[in-house]
C-alpha cells in the first residue's frame, strides 16, 4: 500500500495543495479544455495593467534552437474587465488565484495592489517587476534594488493577501535585488522572468520579433535559472516560485531541490497543453519511489 504524500506547500500564508502552478502569460481560461484547474496548485493568469494596452507589435513570438523568444507586450483587456469576468471566471474553481500584477509607475502598482489585494476572490499578487518602468525610460522596477524595495514595500501596506516578487533574470546579481524585495516585506520570489533575447532572419537580415529583442523560455534557460534559485535561497529565507524552462517533473524537482517551494510552467504548456497536470504525477511518481512522503523534506536538499 503507498504511503498517503503530503505535497502540500506554504507561500506565506498562501497554503497550496501541491507545488506546481502556471507561469503567467502561458495560461487562461481556454485551458479548462485540457486539464482539471482543481488539480493545480494556483491559477496565475498573464498579467493584468490598469488600462486596455494592445500589446507589442507583431510577430511577438518566434522559435529558436534554443527556445521560444516572446514580446506580447502585456496585452491586456484591462483592469475592469479583468475583476467583471476573469476573477469571477477563475473563481469558480477550488484552487488560489493569484493575480499577476504589471504597471507604469510605482504609484500604479501600488494603486493596482490596494484594488486586487483587497479582492475576495484573489489569494495572492504576484508583481511582474520585470516589466519596463516608463518614468525611469523602459528600465525593468526589478533591476534597482532601492526601487524593488520601495515598490514592494508600499504594495504590501495596502494589500491583504502574499505578495510575490516576480524578479528579472536581466541583472547583474538577482542576490541583491532579492535581499531587496525581502526587506520590503515580499512573501515569496519568482524567480524569474525570461532572459532578454534576439533572433535574426538572415535572408531578410530582419529581426523575427516586430519588438527587436523579447524573452527566451524554454528548456535553455533551466540550468541558468536553477543557478538562481540556489543563489537565492542561499541569502534570502521567504519561498521561492521556480519559473524558467522546466519541460518535466524531473526539472520541477530539480528545482525544488535547489531551494524552489514551488514551479511555475509555461513554455511545456505550448507544447504539451496537460504538461502542468503530468508533470504533477511525475512529482507524485518520484516521491513514492524515492520514499519521500513530505515535498517539503526536498526543498534545498542539494548536497554540496
Amino acid at each position: 500500500m503507498k504511503t498517503q504524500l503530503k505535497t502540500e506547500v506554504n507561500i506565506g500564508s498562501l497554503s497550496l495543495k501541491n507545488p506546481i502552478m502556471p507561469a503567467s502569460g502561458a495560461f487562461g481560461l481556454e485551458m479548462e479544455k485540457a486539464i482539471d484547474f482543481n488539480q493545480l496548485g494556483a491559477l496565475v493568469p498573464k498579467s493584468i495593467t490598469k488600462l486596455s494596452q494592445p500589446g507589442n507589435v507583431k510577430p511577438r513570438v518566434c522559435e529558436t534552437i534554443a527556445g521560444m523568444i516572446n514580446s506580447i507586450g502585456i496585452q491586456s483587456k484591462g483592469l475592469d474587465h479583468y475583476l467583471e469576468v476573469s476573477v469571477p471566471a477563475f473563481a469558480r474553481y477550488n484552487v488560489p488565484l493569484i493575480a499577476s500584477v504589471s504597471a507604469e509607475s510605482v504609484e500604479e502598482f501600488v494603486e493596482m495592489s490596494s484594488i486586487l489585494g483587497n479582492h475576495p476572490n484573489i489569494d495572492a499578487l504576484e508583481l511582474n517587476i520585470s516589466c519596463p518602468n516608463l518614468k525611469g525610460d523602459g528600465k525593468a522596477f526589478g533591476m534597482d534594488p532601492y526601487i524593488t524595495e520601495d515598490l514592494i514595500s508600499k504594495s504590501k501596506r495596502v494589500a491583504n493577501v502574499p505578495v510575490i516578487a516576480k524578479l528579472t533574470p536581466n541583472v547583474t546579481s538577482i542576490q541583491e535585488i532579492a535581499i531587496a524585495a525581502e526587506r520590503g516585506g515580499a512573501d515569496g520570489l519568482t524567480v524569474a522572468n525570461t532572459l532578454l533575447a534576439m533572433a535574426i532572419d538572415v535572408e531578410t537580415r530582419k529581426p523575427l520579433i516586430g519588438n527587436v529583442m523579447g524573452g527566451l523560455s524554454g528548456p535553455a534557460i533551466k540550468p541558468i535559472i536553477v543557478r538562481m534559485i540556489y543563489q537565492v535561497a542561499k541569502v534570502c529565507s521567504i519561498p521561492i516560485i521556480g519559473c524558467g524552462g522546466v519541460m518535466s517533473g524531473k526539472d520541477a524537482l530539480e528545482m525544488i531541490i535547489a531551494g524552489a517551494k514551488a514551479v511555475q510552467i509555461g513554455t511545456a504548456s505550448f507544447i504539451n497543453p496537460t504538461a502542468i497536470t503530468d508533470i504533477i504525477t511525475e512529482i507524485h511518481t518520484y516521491m513514492d519511489a524515492h520514499q519521500i512522503n513530505n515535498i517539503n523534506d526536498l526543498v534545498g536538499s542539494v548536497e554540496i
